[in-house]
């Protein structure tokens, strides 16, 4: 995890200094679980808390090189930051009234500036030890576009000083406390710390256990059940490469041991742990932001979300499906599968699950079935003597929530700095305008350069941060276009998702490869053949909002969308893989992949000429696959 993972670098030598982040961690983690029973404070002191305390832990638990992890104790110099990140966001909360209402009518004083400098810098510094450079280059580059975007020539702005640019971005709730930090403070927080309390509760293995006993025993079945286990993880789970790696432990193994060649078995792992991002309820998280974004209801989001996570998970499928009979790979014995039995005895883990989903489809805030849910996995840990926690375990846990929710923390803050760039100098538009006039107003060229600017945007930034960036520097550009709004935010949110696993950065894929032992970018290129349904969903529900329920989304227009795009899938999976009903050669990819595209294409007449396409493909390969195993047979009576 240290590794491939910025945020598992941490120090584990801490001698006494454990008890300090112990108390900090617990306390950070009773905040935000009283705010979310009580009611929140209002977003500047929310916020405050949440960031301030979160630097601090992070100062205390990351050192400033990866490599030193393992360095006895705490330097004076991070103790000193951790101290100076506590102050300056508790500067906020004591002269809160001064900073609201005075400061606004008669100017910021000079220790309102230096306070702002010291918060940005510390706040710039802490990202970068638990999240990474990439975020923090995009920040800075936002902060000198703020300053001196009067000398920039045509995307350029009236420019800043760095007194009024510091105080705006540090003591408004319009950047880094913005929507994403408010967002953290509130949901975010919560459904993190629910995902420790399942982790707790062994439910990633119950989900494993589940996931194998109902494909193990077919074709390929290690990879099918790796493929369902990762989606399921992925729906508390905020990170691809954490997702990658925790499951991945498990599963990759299993699938070599199969038969699957380590780089395959790698690209599986890391294509379903990205798509876990995609899958409702959570999301990565991304959702409570894109629901801000978007003024459309969380509840409704997730229910938006489905039939995109079903084809892109549906299409990971087909490919490790279609990879398992061109290997001859086949599934399980009985007696290798986890017993029926062992698992209906846990049944009962899949109650928190059911809590949480009900309740917001119910019409509950997320912060309320966040904590109905959280209160519902407590309960059930004592249930057996595996899970049950003693009073120590429970405070232990209250401080590993604080730690998984760091990197988000950092991330959302720093993004706040982005996206209070793009909105107060209106760079967001201007960037829209450059990609339109790009294209010269072609909508598909628009759509394909907004994917290219997503992803490399989306290169080695977190779910959430992922999210802010694309959508407010990216989706301007589709918004110009009569598109529905949930569906330009959708199509920014699913190319930053794959960025995790495109070459040449693939972060998820590089932790699935060094589990597996296996060629990263040989890893990263097959993740992208599996997961070839995220580059072609998003164009078309963009194209045809039916896909995400918009429109004339009724039951028969909905049906025969899914249906058509589940044929589209299978053709082109088993382009990119090599194999049908037997090997694919040349002329029968190129017609497998035309033909898929002419089936997910939001067009009755062209999807019956691409289904027409697949029907004679699907002819013309079992007529050779007979030949090929009468042949055989004919070879063998000789």
């Amino acid at each position: 995890m240290a590794k491939y993972d910025k945020e598992s670098a941490f120090r584990t030598n801490l001698g006494t200094w454990g008890w300090v982040i112990l108390v900090l961690g617990s306390a950070l983690t009773i905040f935000q679980l009283y705010t979310a029973y009580r009611g929140a404070y209002v977003s500047l002191i929310q916020g405050a808390v949440h960031l301030g305390a979160a630097l601090c832990l992070v100062y205390l638990l990351y050192p400033m090189k990866s490599t030193w992890t393992k360095k006895k104790g705490i330097p004076w110099y991070d103790v000193l930051f951790a101290g100076a990140a506590l102050y300056t966001n508790f500067y906020i909360i004591q002269n809160y009234d001064r900073l609201i209402n005075e400061a606004i009518i008669f100017g910021f004083t000079y220790m309102d500036q230096i306070v702002a400098t010291a918060g940005i810098l510390l706040l710039l510094e802490a990202t970068r030890r638990v999240v990474g450079l990439p975020i923090v280059i995009i920040a800075i580059l936002a902060l000198l576009y703020g300053l001196f975007g009067n000398y920039i020539p045509v995307i350029g702005h009236a420019g800043n000083d760095w007194p009024t640019l510091a105080s705006e971005m540090f003591f408004s709730s319009s950047a880094i406390f913005g929507i994403p930090i408010q967002i953290s403070s509130t949901y975010i927080f919560l459904f993190l710390f629910f995902g420790v309390i399942l982790v707790k509760t062994n439910i990633g293995q119950f989900f494993n256990d589940i996931a194998l006993r109902l494909t193990g025993k077919y074709t390929g079945g290690t990879a099918k059940a790796a493929v369902a286990a990762s989606g399921l993880q992925g729906m508390v789970s905020g990170s691809s490469v954490a997702n990658t790696v925790g499951s991945g432990s498990f599963t990759i193994p299993m699938m070599k041991n199969a038969g699957f060649k380590p780089h395959f078995a790698a690209a599986s792992e890391a294509s379903a742990s990205t798509g876990g991002q995609l899958m409702p309820p959570i999301m990565g998280a991304a959702a409570f932001i894109m629901a801000s974004y978007t003024g459309i209801p969380y509840n409704d989001i997730i229910v938006i979300a489905i039939i995109p996570a079903v084809l892109y998970f549906s299409g990971v499928f087909l490919g490790t499906h279609f990879e398992a009979r061109k290997q001859g790979i086949r599934g399980l014995s009985k007696e290798e599968l986890p017993k029926t039995s062992n698992l209906v005895k846990r049944l009962d883990l899949f109650l928190p699950l059911v809590i949480i989903i009900g309740f917001l489809l119910a019409g509950f805030t997320p912060t309320y079935a966040a904590l109905f849910a959280i209160g519902t996995a407590f309960v059930i840990s004592f249930f057996r003597k595996e899970t049950r926690m003693s009073p120590k375990e429970i405070i232990k846990i209250l401080e590993e929530g604080a730690r998984v929710a760091l990197p988000v923390i950092a991330a959302c803050a720093t993004a706040g700095i982005i996206a209070g760039t793009v909105t107060t100098t209106g760079l967001g538009p201007k960037i829209a305008g450059g990609i339109i006039d790009l294209a010269q107003g072609q909508f598909f060229l628009v759509m394909f350069f907004t994917m290219i600017a997503c992803i490399i945007l989306g290169m080695g930034l977190p779910t959430t941060a992922n999210y802010v960036v694309t959508a407010t520097m990216a989706a301007p550009a589709l918004l110009a276009f009569d598109v529905p709004v949930i569906a330009v935010h959708m199509f920014v949110f699913y190319f930053g998702i794959v960025a995790d696993i495109t070459p040449p950065v693939c972060l998820a894929a590089y932790a699935g490869a060094g589990i597996a032992k296996a060629n990263p970018m040989k890893a990263g290129v097959t993740a992208v053949k599996l997961a070839i349904a995220a580059f072609i969903i998003p164009y078309v529900f963009v194209s045809n909002p039916i896909l995400l329920l918009q429109g004339d989304a009724n039951f028969l227009n909905v049906t025969l969308a899914l249906t058509t795009a589940m044929l589209g899938m299978a053709s082109i999976s088993a382009a990119m893989i090599g194999y049908f009903i037997t090997k694919v050669n040349w002329f029968e990819r190129i017609a497998m992949i035309v033909g898929g595209l002419m089936l997910v294409y939001p067009n009755i007449v062209i999807s019956l000429i691409g289904l027409a396409v697949f029907a004679g493909i699907a002819v013309w390969q079992m007529a050779r696959s007979k030949k090929d195993d009468s042949g055989k047979q004919e070879a063998v009576t000789s």
